[in-house]
């Protein structure tokens, strides 16, 4: 399977099928992405993300129709090379300054106030990949901790599913982060489409609450994004089942990298550790 052997070296490989053996590589994680000259290309880690690549690339398109500032893609083609899925986007300026919470609020209210695409987004399954990260951590994580984890994802996906939202659910970017906005010289524009999804709009908002419990963003950051956004998604009722969601998977998502990498396995025992212990004040560190 090709997402089980997806490595730097296999991406590279990808991309010099493609006839790009001249790029740099920007990030590696769900997918490697790469710059070469005026285009950034990204390499999926496998055919099953197909499906994912063409419907991030409508997704840009569709923002570019509405004028939302967002990455715009270099080509409508998705190119399925070697068994891996390959998108072209237009580069962004260099980045002015790191994006701060408040930058996102903004992008989110113009994506909050969309209606949906003609194409359809699917549900935001935030849960969906915890089975194949734990089955690609293989015998480098503890067992016990791969079944705490899928119970955990069974329980919050069971609450999930019985919320019932403030605001009116639609499309959603899913991963809001301001990891995934970049500062350019005319403001924030936001990238890393893969997730767009119609769902809660919540969920673009719990995110924030974990980054200021769990990742060491300052309160005052966090406060500046609730006042920018109009509303504090604390005070919603079932944020507390959108954030454990959202901490399940994001501690099986760090598994799939410990067999290959110590940092990461040590990484996954702090977070499951937090997660057993029911200790929502442990700091988390991002990889």
């Amino acid at each position: 399977m090709a997402d089980a052997v997806f490595t730097q070296e296999r991406a590279r490989a990808v991309l010099d099928a493609a006839g790009h053996a001249q790029a740099d590589l920007l990030s590696f994680g769900e997918n490697a992405v790469f710059a070469a000259g005026r285009l950034v290309i990204k390499v999926g880690r496998g055919a099953d993300l197909l499906d994912r690549a063409r419907r991030e690339v409508r997704t840009a398109d569709w923002l570019a129709k509405h004028d939302v500032p967002a990455v715009r893609s270099a080509e409508s083609e998705v190119r399925l090379v070697e068994g891996h899925p390959v998108t072209y986007w237009q580069r962004l300026p260099e980045s002015l300054r790191p994006a701060e919470p408040a930058d996102v609020a903004p992008l989110l209210l113009r994506v909050h106030a969309l209606p949906e695409p003609d194409f359809g987004l699917p549900p935001r399954d935030l849960l969906g990949g915890v089975e194949r990260w734990l089955r690609l951590a293989g015998d480098a994580v503890d067992p016990a901790d791969a079944a705490f984890l899928r119970r955990r994802r069974d329980g919050f996906a069971d609450a999930a599913a019985a919320l019932e939202p403030h605001l009116t659910p639609g499309p959603i970017h899913g991963d809001a982060l301001p990891r995934n906005v970049h500062i350019g010289p005319d403001g924030p524009v936001l990238v890393d489409l893969e997730t767009f999804s119609s769902d809660l709009r919540e969920h673009d908002l719990v995110v924030h609450t974990l980054s200021r419990d769990r990742y060491g963003v300052p309160a005052a950051a966090y406060d500046a994004f609730t006042a920018a956004y109009g509303w504090d998604v604390a005070a919603w009722p079932g944020c507390e089942v959108l954030r454990g969601a959202r901490e399940t998977a994001s501690c099986a998502w760090v598994a799939q990298h410990a067999p290959a990498n110590p940092a990461a396995l040590t990484e996954f025992r702090r977070r499951v550790a937090s997660l057993r212990a029911g200790d929502p004040t442990v700091r988390w560190y991002p990889f």
